[in-house]
């Protein structure tokens, strides 16, 4: 299992690559919410990660309540 900084590492090469590279904010109010929104809106329930077998983890996470 990957150490947690590994993880969070990848997390934040993700929200740079995919959110605020392509942004720019005026301050930091529209930033809190556009992360807030790719966070919950994206990361956690559309995009794939691959250490989840190409799942999203809102999938992967039904799919081990349904087996447990």
């Amino acid at each position: 299992m990957p150490c947690g900084n590994v993880v969070m590492e990848s997390f934040f090469a993700s929200l740079k690559q995919e959110l605020t590279h392509h942004n720019r904010f005026v301050d930091r109010d529209p930033a809190r919410s556009q992360v807030f929104d790719y966070i919950e809106s994206f990361y956690n329930r559309q995009r794939l990660h691959s250490n989840l077998d190409h799942r999203s983890p809102e999938v992967f996470e039904s799919l081990v309540r349904v087996t447990n």
